[in-house]
């Protein structure tokens, strides 16, 4: 018999209780440290399973398209696809998405658009690896948005500069020529704006 004191009174509980409880508690521990790493190696396997079937596919499909437009095609001339409709044209952006920030100076604008790029992605990956939301609609959009980042940020590493070449126009209005990379990445904030409102409610 074991006895715990107190200024009241005095509780006697069997050894075998205290054995008992302790063990249940140091399992309770050992269990939950085991369903971290086993929630973790999961999480790790989902990453590296959405980055082999949509971000590297989507961020070669960029390079590709990309590589065919600078070595084929000369800057500022290109061909019609859809009369009235859709050009491709070879345009070089220094800009963000669709030319914003171009006028930044050039010293400033290739470090600003590297280290927004690098720390963009990396909070994606932290947030897709720890998310426990099982949403495949969550998954696919950081996945468009990293590929596009990395595709945009290859450009400015390799030129200075990003490769532009589609351009949808209707009579005279025209749409910012764009690529493949700015179209991952609109497509992910199109699914992340759905996935917004169509979330499941905390009760």
């Amino acid at each position: 018999m074991e006895a715990f004191r107190s200024r009241s009174f005095t509780l006697h509980v069997p050894g075998e209780v205290c054995s008992c409880v302790f063990k249940t508690t140091l399992n309770y521990g050992e269990q939950h440290q085991w369903d971290d790493r086993k929630g973790a190696c999961m999480n790790t396997k989902t990453l590296a399973a959405w980055i082999c079937l949509l971000t590297l596919p989507c961020y070669l499909i960029d390079r590709l398209t990309k590589w065919l437009i600078y070595t084929h095609i000369e800057i500022g001339s290109g061909f019609t696809v859809i009369p009235g409709f859709f050009d491709i044209v070879h345009a070089r952006n220094t800009g963000a998405a669709f030319g914003m920030l171009q006028n930044l100076p050039e010293r400033y604008r290739t470090l600003f658009f590297v280290a927004i790029t690098v720390i963009a992605c990396g909070a994606m990956f932290i947030i897709f690896w720890r998310t426990s939301d099982e949403s495949w609609l969550l998954k696919a959009v950081f996945s468009l948005i990293i590929a596009g980042a990395l595709g945009n940020l290859t450009d400015r590493l390799m030129f200075n500069e990003v490769v532009d070449f589609l351009l949808f126009h209707i009579g005279r209005y025209r749409w910012p020529t764009f690529n493949m990379a700015d179209a991952w990445i609109s497509a992910g904030m199109v699914g992340l704006l759905i996935y917004s409102f169509t979330m499941p409610k905390k009760s």
